[in-house]
């Protein structure tokens, strides 16, 4: 028996789901939203189309998937952040891989892709605006955590205002990333820490 056979139906699916979903980011990557057709991600993923439209109803829900998958990380993240004895020390503690994160070619390209769909795409635009909700709201219930714990006011309003700050700091890199390959990662770590300590104490 092999150890396929060993798991559960369900796990079955999310392997299967997880395959359309690397395979369908693959092709997104090299080849932009529109030219990753269902037939590229099959052939990719090594599945019929019968099999990927058994899971995904169509290439935009395969995309809701990906935004998905996104935003899960985010959220175990910052829930992670906000279980820290000190939550600020613990956000500062994760500039360095975020920024190496909004540096990686591979994740720019993505993100810009999908971003590029959602300003032109009716059907993507309100998927990639409630994860952008979501992450938000999660940021700034962890920020309000992060002050609360240095004696400051965790009011929603001002939480709320830096974790956009804090959102377009990071979101920006992406874009200076493109623009210019050659940015010292070290430096803008550097001063992303400085910068991201006395954005939440202000």
């Amino acid at each position: 028996m092999s150890a396929d056979d060993d798991r559960s139906p369900a796990s079955k699916a999310d392997v299967r789901r997880g395959q359309i979903l690397a395979a369908a980011e693959t092709c997104v990557l090299d080849e932009g939203f529109h030219r990753a057709s269902i037939s590229k991600i099959c052939k990719v993923a090594g599945m019929s189309p019968g099999h990927v439209y058994h899971y995904f109803e169509n290439k935009e829900a395969i995309i809701a998937a990906l935004v998905r998958q996104d935003l899960d990380r985010i959220l175990d993240m910052t829930a992670g952040m906000r279980a820290s004895p000190d939550v600020l020390e613990a956000m500062v503690g994760r500039v360095a891989k975020g920024v190496g994160e909004k540096l990686d070619p591979r994740e720019a390209r993505l993100k810009l892709e999908i971003a590029a769909e959602a300003s032109r795409n009716p059907n993507i635009a309100p998927i990639v605006h409630d994860a952008d909700r979501c992450s938000l709201a999660s940021l700034r219930e962890t920020i309000a955590a992060a002050r609360r714990g240095h004696g400051l006011s965790d009011d929603d309003a001002t939480a709320a205002e830096l974790a956009q700050v804090a959102a377009a700091m990071f979101e920006g890199l992406v874009i200076r990333g493109v623009r210019n390959p050659d940015l010292d990662p070290a430096a803008i770590v550097r001063r992303y820490t400085v910068m991201l300590r006395a954005l939440i104490l202000s």
